[in-house]
């Protein structure tokens, strides 16, 4: 019975001194693919529906970027019908006809602005194109990094009831032998409890994280699969005012709102010239009995009444709606970008806190437990709380690993990626 004790403690110590390990893999049974963030990414792109709608977007905008280009068709009117001349002494009867040929001619400034508002819409949707595969891309690396950390959350849960069970089998053997009250074999079953429903919330979690990453790619990564990967290198020196300057000048959304405003502007420059009438040539062949004639002329309307008032005001109206939703984005993005360094710098700082200190301590405050359990002068269940204390300095370790490389993702599609 006492080789079995001493079995049991040394058990517990080589699980205590291996919680820091190689980097989780998570797999109920041989996943049937595995991936890495680039493959993931690559595949979202592909397959992510607001990337495809975003391509719809940009084949809408040439399409009327080809309309903007084209000149006004011509129109032809006939008409032909049986007639003949009253006089009985000639008693002439022919086939009346008549045929006229109409041809808009569209201002040149007024064409012109359509065709630069139309440039600008497509500048625009190029834009907003980029923008969508620099969100997906980030809501992508998110969910990597939040599965990431699931892995290893229900890897730590799952050391943890191992070396549970193993307390508890040590408890019963002392209970066994009279070295222990038979309460204490209660306390180490409750212990084994909580930490079974502890790795049960872990497996869940990992599930609802793979299934937003699964749906992220568009459903492409298969029913079974698994991710390899790290949490993303500590980046110091994050430069606030530099990286809004560089998001302000590069930003896709900038960029998206600035050609808005131009195509905004294009358009009350065309509701302006189309002020100036339209003039028509026209042309006219007509044959009668008795006569035959060919005639031209031109058809003017005569803006008397209305000259576009209120569409030159909805022009406007629309132009300062864009001007005012660019200065909108430009400050919405200085303020994500100062939230999304103010957030890595945190992190970071939580990380240096853990590594330098923490780690350290909470190690050592479980090898001081397992060796005062050895020599009789501590309890199993004060190693149990030495042994939870670790697992959750762990855990918390690896929350600020997460925290740090989703900020990072985030600040780069704050930016429209980091330098």
């Amino acid at each position: 019975m006492k080789l079995r004790l001493i079995g049991a403690m040394l058990v517990l110590a080589d699980l205590g001194g291996g919680l820091i390990s190689q980097p989780a893999v998570w797999a109920a049974e041989p996943p049937s693919s595995v991936y890495t963030l680039g493959q993931i990414i690559q595949l979202a792109l592909e397959r992510n529906p607001t990337v495809a709608g975003a391509q719809g977007t940009v084949e809408q905008s040439r399409g009327q970027r080809i309309a903007a280009d084209a000149y006004p068709n011509p129109s032809i009117t006939g008409s032909a019908g049986p007639g003949a001349i009253r006089d009985p002494s000639t008693g002439v009867t022919i086939t009346e006809r008549t045929i006229a040929v109409e041809q808009p001619l569209e201002w040149p400034a007024k064409r012109a602005a359509r065709q630069r508002a139309a440039e600008a819409g497509v500048a625009s949707a190029y834009a907003a194109l980029e923008e969508a595969r620099l969100a997906v891309a980030a809501e992508v690396k998110v969910a990597f990094y939040q599965l990431l950390l699931a892995q290893q959350d229900a890897d730590l849960a799952k050391q943890n009831l191992r070396t549970v069970r193993e307390v508890a089998d040590v408890v019963q053997a002392k209970v066994s032998t009279g070295e222990a009250a038979r309460f204490e074999t209660i306390k180490a079953t409750v212990e084994v409890q909580k930490a079974s429903k502890e790795v049960d919330r872990t497996e869940n979690a990992l599930v609802v994280a793979q299934a937003r990453l699964h749906v992220l790619t568009g459903n492409a990564l298969g029913p079974r699969f698994t991710i390899r990967g790290e949490f993303a290198s500590v980046r110091q020196g994050l430069d606030r005012q530099a990286l809004i300057a560089r998001a302000v000048e590069r930003h896709p959304v900038i960029r998206r709102h600035q050609k808005l405003v131009e195509q905004a502007a294009s358009q009350v420059v065309h509701e302006r010239a189309s002020r100036i009438p339209t003039v028509s040539v026209q042309g006219m062949y007509h044959r009668e009995a008795g006569d035959e004639s060919l005639t031209a002329g031109l058809s003017v309307p005569i803006p008397i009444w209305y000259r576009r008032q209120g569409e030159i005001g909805m022009a406007l109206g629309a132009q300062r709606r864009a001007e005012a939703e660019r200065l909108r984005a430009k400050n919405e993005l200085e303020q994500t970008v100062t939230q999304h360094v103010q957030e890595a710098q945190t992190a970071y700082g939580q990380i240096r806190v853990f590594e330098e200190g923490l780690l350290k301590q909470a190690k050592e405050a479980l090898d001081i437990a397992q060796f005062s359990f050895r020599h009789g002068t501590a309890s199993l269940l004060e190693v149990l709380d030495a042994q939870r204390v670790y697992r959750q300095t762990l855990l918390e370790y690896a929350q600020a690993r997460a925290d740090l490389s989703i900020s990072l993702a985030r600040l780069d599609r704050a930016t429209g990626e980091l330098p």
